[in-house]
């Protein structure tokens, strides 16, 4: 596969956060009761920059966990180990489940069922960086950082500094 087109530069990037985050607190009218929680691997880094401009607008540190959902995927083995980091109970608080893209729905299906394995929310949001399309489930996210109307062919490949050494958003074919 090669690089077809930049979806999201850096800057373009740190809007999308930054918008996502405005979004947030003017939904739920301010940041109390909310906790964050990425879906690993780049839904962490991107929920930790969330926290960050949470942090920044409201003045609030905002708790944030890592889901690992391996163990609740239903096309993949069971792990034998959770890497999940999550050191806050949900039961009570607005859950925002954070993923780098969203396609078929069914990580983020995974993500609730883990979720809620740790207790019962007052609600489950789902921000993403991109929204490509093709669900196969009736999963709609709350926040969306860039829609991408994409062929089932196409790979959308988001990269962040952290693990990739930049922040950019890319399609390959």
């Amino acid at each position: 596969m090669k690089e077809k087109a930049v979806i999201l530069d850096e800057s373009a990037m740190n809007r999308a956060v930054s918008r996502i985050s405005c979004e947030i607190i003017e939904r739920n009218k301010g940041v109390g009761g909310i906790c964050l929680m990425g879906i690993m691997s780049r839904g962490a880094y991107l929920a930790g920059r969330i926290a960050e401009k949470l942090r920044e607008t409201e003045g609030s540190d905002i708790p944030v966990g890592t889901l690992d959902i391996t163990s609740y995927r239903d096309d993949v083995k069971a792990a034998d180990s959770d890497m999940s980091s999550v050191s806050f109970d949900v039961r009570g608080k607005d859950v925002v489940l954070v993923d780098d893209v969203i396609f078929t729905g069914r990580s983020t299906r995974a993500a609730i069922d883990a979720v809620m394995s740790r207790g019962r929310p007052r609600s489950v949001q789902l921000a993403v960086l991109i929204d490509r399309g093709h669900r196969e489930l009736p999963i709609r996210p709350d926040y969306v950082g860039k829609n991408v109307p994409t062929s089932r062919e196409e790979v959308v490949k988001v990269m962040v500094r952290e693990t990739d050494g930049c922040d950019k958003v890319i399609i390959m074919s």
